[in-house]
C-alpha cells in the first residue's frame, strides 16, 4: 500500500462531519418496521461476554483475591516484593511478544483460533491456582501461574480487541466497545460478590468449604476458571475467522516476524505519525487511568479512614458505576467521536482528582462523591481509547497494532506509581508530615499523568466515525 493510500485512511480534524442524524448500523443489525433498526445482534453480545468472563482473572484473581492471598504471611516474608518483580517480568515479556503475537494472528487470519488458545491457557493457569497451598513451598508455583496467566491474558486481549472491527462499523463501534468494557466491570464485581460472600467471608461457605488450608481461596480459583471458560464459549463458537483471510502468505519464524514488525513500524512512522502519536498519548493517559484504581483504595483507607470492609464496598460501587457509565457513554462515542469523549473524561477526572486533594479534610462523604466521579469517567476513557484506535487501523493490521497498543501501555506503566511516590515526597517536604497525614498529595501525581496524556492527545486527529462501512472492509494494510 502506498503512503498516500495509507494517509487517505485518516481524515483531518477539520473535515466536516456528516449530520448528526446520519444512519448508524453494524453488520449484526437489520432494518426493522418503519425504517427502525433492531438492537445489537447476538455476535455483539457473544463478543461482549468474553469481557464479562475474563474479568474473573483480571479483577478477582489479579486485583482482589489471589494476589492478596499470595502476599499473606502464610507465604513467608518478602512475598509482596517477589510479586512485584514477577509481574514486572511478565509485563516485559508481554511488551516484547504482544505485537508479534498479533501480527502472526493477522497473517494467518486465525484470530478466533488464537483467542481460543490463549483463553484456554488462562483458564488452565486459573485452575492450577487451586494447588497453591498456603505455605512458602508453594510461593513460586503461585507466582509462576500468575505470571503465565497475565501473559496469555494480554495475548488473548490483543486478538479480542482486534475482533472489534469484524462486528462493528465506525458508526457503532463506540457502543459495541462500551458494551464489552462495561460488562467486564460488572462481571468482575458480580463474581467478586459470589466468591466473597459465598466462600471467603463466612466461616463455612458454599459446599461446606472453610478457610482451613486456604481452601476457600483455592476453590474460588476453580470457580474463576469455570467462569472464564463458560463466558468465553459464546464468542469462540459464534465469531468465525474470515475464510478469505486464512493462511495468507508463507508462515514466518520468530526472527522474521520481528523483521516484519520493525519494517511495519518504520512504515507507520513515515506514512501515518498520527497513529503513532495516539499510541504514545493513550499509553500515558491509560497508565493514569490504571493509577486511579490502583491507588484509590490506598487513599480511601489512609487519608479518609475507610475500613477494609468499607474499601470493598466502595470498590464494588466504583466498578458498578464505571461499568454502567461505560455502556452509556458508548452511544456518545458514536455520536460525537471517541476523541471528544476521551478529552471530556480526562478533563473531568483532572478536576475531580484535584478536588480530592483540596477537600481531603472534608471527610468520607467528599471521597465518596469525588471518587465516584473519577470512576464514572475511567471506563468511558478506556473504551473510547480502544474505539479511537480501531477506527484508525486499516484492515488486516488489527492484531499487530493492538499488540503495539499493549506494548506502549506496558512501556510507560511506571509513570503513575512513580508520580504518586514523587508527590508523596514533595508533600512531606512541603508540610513536614509523614505517613497517612501526607498521603493525599499522591493524588496530584495521578492527576499530572492524566493531564499529560490529555495534552499529548489534543493534537491527534480522529478518524471520521459517521459511516456505515464495516471497519474490517477498509483497504488492507502495509
Amino acid at each position: 500500500m502506498t503512503p498516500a493510500g495509507y494517509r487517505a485512511l485518516v481524515t483531518n480534524l477539520s473535515a466536516p462531519e456528516p449530520p448528526a442524524g446520519a444512519a448508524a448500523t453494524m453488520p449484526a443489525e437489520a432494518p426493522g418496521p418503519a425504517g427502525r433498526r433492531r438492537r445489537f445482534g447476538w455476535p455483539v453480545y457473544a463478543w461482549g461476554l468474553w469481557d464479562w468472563g475474563s474479568a474473573a482473572f483480571n479483577a478477582v484473581i489479579t486485583t482482589f483475591v489471589f494476589t492478596v492471598y499470595l502476599t499473606s504471611d502464610a507465604f513467608g516474608p518478602g512475598a509482596d516484593a517477589t510479586l512485584g518483580w514477577v509481574l514486572a517480568g511478565a509485563g516485559f515479556l508481554i511488551a516484547v511478544f504482544a505485537p508479534v503475537s498479533g501480527q502472526r494472528a493477522d497473517r494467518s487470519g486465525r484470530r478466533t483460533l488464537w483467542l481460543t488458545v490463549n483463553t484456554l491457557l488462562v483458564v488452565a493457569a486459573s485452575a492450577g491456582m487451586f494447588f497453591v497451598a498456603p505455605s512458602p513451598d508453594y510461593l513460586w508455583l503461585g507466582m509462576l501461574l500468575l505470571a503465565v496467566g497475565n501473559i496469555f491474558f494480554e495475548f488473548a486481549s490483543v486478538n479480542y480487541n482486534a475482533m472489534l472491527n469484524q462486528i462493528a462499523t465506525p458508526a457503532t463501534v463506540g457502543r459495541v466497545s462500551g458494551l464489552g468494557w462495561g460488562l467486564g466491570y460488572i462481571g468482575g464485581i458480580v463474581l467478586l460478590l459470589i466468591v466473597y460472600f459465598g466462600l471467603i467471608d463466612p466461616e463455612v461457605g458454599m459446599f461446606g468449604i472453610t478457610g482451613e488450608d486456604g481452601m476457600d481461596i483455592r476453590v474460588a480459583m476453580l470457580i474463576c476458571a469455570a467462569w472464564t471458560l463458560v463466558f468465553s464459549l459464546p464468542v469462540i463458537l459464534t465469531i468465525r475467522d474470515p475464510k478469505g483471510r486464512r493462511d495468507r502468505g508463507e508462515r514466518t519464524g520468530l526472527l522474521a516476524s520481528y523483521r516484519l514488525l520493525f519494517r511495519s513500524i518504520a512504515d507507520l512512522w513515515r506514512t501515518d505519525r498520527n497513529t503513532v502519536h495516539f499510541l504514545l498519548a493513550s499509553a500515558v493517559f491509560r497508565d493514569g487511568l490504571a493509577g486511579v484504581f490502583t491507588f484509590g483504595g490506598v487513599i480511601a483507607a489512609g487519608t479518609f479512614g475507610f475500613s477494609a470492609g468499607q474499601v470493598i464496598i466502595f470498590g464494588v460501587a466504583a466498578n458498578l458505576v464505571a461499568g454502567v457509565a461505560t455502556i452509556l457513554f458508548g452511544a456518545l462515542d458514536d455520536r460525537i467521536g471517541p476523541k471528544r469523549v476521551i478529552v471530556l473524561a480526562l478533563a473531568c477526572m483532572v478536576a475531580a482528582g484535584t478536588g480530592v486533594f483540596v477537600f481531603h479534610d472534608a471527610g468520607r462523604t467528599a471521597f465518596w462523591v469525588l471518587g465516584l466521579i473519577l470512576c464514572i469517567f475511567v471506563g468511558p476513557a478506556q473504551s473510547a481509547s480502544r474505539t479511537f484506535l480501531a477506527r484508525l487501523i486499516p484492515a488486516g493490521r488489527e492484531g499487530q497494532v493492538f499488540g503495539l497498543y499493549a506494548t506502549t501501555g506496558r512501556a510507560v506503566s511506571f509513570l503513575a506509581p512513580a508520580a504518586f511516590s514523587v508527590f508523596l515526597g514533595l508533600g512531606a517536604a512541603a508540610t513536614g508530615l509523614t505517613g497517612n497525614d501526607v498521603q493525599y498529595w499522591g493524588i496530584l501525581g495521578i492527576v499530572l499523568v492524566l493531564a499529560l496524556g490529555l495534552v499529548l492527545l489534543l493534537p491527534v486527529r480522529p478518524h471520521s466515525h459517521r459511516t456505515d462501512t464495516p471497519l474490517d472492509s477498509r483497504p488492507a494494510g502495509l
